[in-house]
């Protein structure tokens, strides 16, 4: 049969057809990883190999981006997000806007114009290497944690509801990741990227055209949104304890996704692949575009959802135990009966983790060679930076696969494990920007405040984690009814009152946690900067924002003697 069939226990499963789609999506990646590493060669420098030669085109390169900013649990929880928490996620599309033009004002011309190959170049040129070194250790750590949940999490979603098994499936994709990666360097991957982002839009879409369909029309989707009390859009309290306002989820989001897009590898050297400046604001521009498009998707699916499960919520009646699970249920009980079509669905999730695995990959090794071990690689010989390169994306790709099968064993330290991320880049986000607008800013300042706030703001997110595990700190959600599950079913879910017993700087909405981390990088370090006295050396005006000219030395070095090592 090869339409979704159903297991003796009641669990969907996946048919031939569906598993069909999902191997040729493998194979197409595998084949352009070849095509880019075996036939058309070039990569011999680092510059080939991790910038695609700076002649790569807008369109991949911002659709890339969108795959690399996407991952496969943010295409199964923000449909989950929004039936059970409403609307107002929806600004989440502005802050795509905001942030890209502020990337593309303040720190893409500063990168460009350096023509760095690593973004953690420009702190040696400002700082020093200790700064440069402190920062790429963050990343290392950062991506070791991140890479092998955005793999694991979704295969386990979808292994609890389609019965795939997760211990062969894992590896199998991440060893075609590794392959495509390694031997194609970032051409490969900007192009599967494009292809996978493709697959997961084409899922999204066909996904709410079923069902809508099969609801009756769009209008009975937003009647029982209504009903359920889902649609919030201007909820403009300024309380920061507040989970989902307006202010929280768009200042807190345009920082969350500036602090991605101007500090951390995988997306800098994106646009820094394009031959200038107007193609790189160009390919942010459409990059917003895009990320806006997925996010109202998700919302749109979120609201699909409801009105499907209005009656009967499946956690309630516990045919799935965790919210990230609806989606994929949803698909197999509404559109199992289609040959083909829930394997696009698998297809499109999987591409967005794919592109993450990738996206890390490509970025570590870069960051492994080019920021750490540069001093001890020979510049000719056999092993070119190129090789090198190669040996260390499949190297972290080894070690990620590694941990993806230690994933599983670390329960509820999962959501603490993810919440790191925002710990670090916004740290980075305020290490970055107190440079670029803060000529008197020193090396002691920034390794101080980097410091202080990796262990104050780490120290909020955590204990705010260990309250939520432990039940001392809840957020209500919206009302879910069962009463349509069954003929006798009489009962209607109440939402989940919120319980506080915790200090109140911990009810904090968590869309602020990369601009706490920001903030308190030059809160500390400009104070230490002043006390230290100032910075000690001359530094060419390249490194600073053009808005702080005026303000340098007139003893500064000329433009043209910075030096990129």
């Amino acid at each position: 049969m090869n339409s979704t069939t159903w297991t003796a226990g009641g669990a969907p499963k996946l048919g031939t057809l569906d598993l069909c789609v999902f191997g040729a999506m493998l194979l197409a990646s595998a084949a352009i990883g070849c095509y880019f590493g075996l036939f058309r060669g070039g990569q011999r420098s680092a510059v080939d190999y991790l910038m695609g030669g700076r002649q790569m085109g807008m369109l991949p390169v911002a659709l890339s981006l969108v795959a690399s900013f996407i991952s496969g649990i943010s295409i199964m929880g923000d449909p989950a997000e929004v039936y059970r928490h409403g609307t107002q996620y929806w600004i989440i599309g502005g802050s795509a806007f905001v942030s890209s033009l502020a990337v593309g004002t303040i720190y893409a011309p500063i990168y460009l114009e350096l023509q760095l190959t690593s973004c953690y170049q420009y702190l040696k040129l400002r700082y020093n290497e200790s700064v440069r070194k402190m920062a790429s250790v963050m990343f290392i750590i950062s991506q070791f944690l991140y890479i092998p949940i955005v793999i694991y999490a979704p295969a386990l979603a979808l292994s609890q509801v389609t019965g795939l098994n997760v211990h062969l499936i894992t590896p199998i994709i991440s060893a075609i990741c590794i392959f495509y990666t390694t031997i194609g360097g970032l051409r490969a991957v900007v192009w599967t990227d494009t292809l996978q982002t493709c697959l997961m839009m084409m899922a999204m879409v066909v996904v709410i055209a079923m069902g809508v369909t099969n609801v009756g029309g769009w209008q009975k989707v937003w009647d029982a949104a209504d009903r359920g009390a889902r649609l919030e859009f201007f909820n403009m309290n300024p309380n920061p304890l507040e989970r989902h306002t307006f202010w929280t989820v768009l200042i807190g989001q345009s920082v969350y996704m500036m602090s991605w897009c101007a500090t951390s590898q995988g997306m800098v050297q994106r646009y820094l692949a394009v031959p200038d400046l107007r193609t790189a604001r160009q390919c942010l521009l459409c990059f917003a575009v895009g990320l806006a498009s997925v996010k109202g998707l998700s919302v749109a699916t979120g609201l699909l959802l409801y009105a499907e499960y209005e009656n009967c919520d499946p956690i309630s009646e516990q045919r799935v135990t965790k919210q990230d699970q609806i989606l994929p249920l949803y698909v197999l009980e509404t559109a199992g009966h289609i040959p083909g079509l829930s394997g696009l669905f698998v297809v499109g999730v999987f591409s967005a983790a794919l592109s993450s695995m990738s996206t890390g990959l490509n970025a570590l090794s870069g960051v492994l060679v080019e920021d750490l071990f540069a001093r001890w690689i020979p510049p000719t010989g056999f092993f070119s930076s190129a090789l090198w390169l190669r040996v260390a994306a499949l190297s972290t790709g080894i070690v990620c696969v590694l941990l993806v099968m230690a994933v599983e064993h670390l329960g509820s330290v999962l959501q603490m494990a993810l919440s790191l991320g925002s710990i670090t880049n916004g740290t980075m986000l305020g290490l970055f920007t107190m440079g670029i607008f803060f000529p008197f800013a020193n090396s002691k300042g920034a390794l101080v405040g980097t410091l202080s706030s990796l262990v104050l703001n780490g120290g909020l997110v955590l204990s705010t984690q260990f309250a939520l595990a432990r039940g001392a700190l809840r957020h209500s959600f919206l009302p879910l009814s069962t009463i349509g599950c069954s003929e006798n079913s009489t009962t209607i879910a109440i939402p989940t009152e919120p319980v506080s017993d915790v200090w109140p700087l911990l009810e904090i909405s968590y869309m602020y946690y990369s601009l706490i981390g920001a903030a308190l990088v030059p809160m500390v370090g400009l104070p230490v900067s002043w006390l230290t006295g100032g910075r000690h050396r001359k530094l060419s005006p390249q490194l600073f924002s053009p808005y702080v000219h005026r303000f340098l030395p007139s003893t500064d070095l000329p433009q043209e003697q910075v030096e990129i090592k």
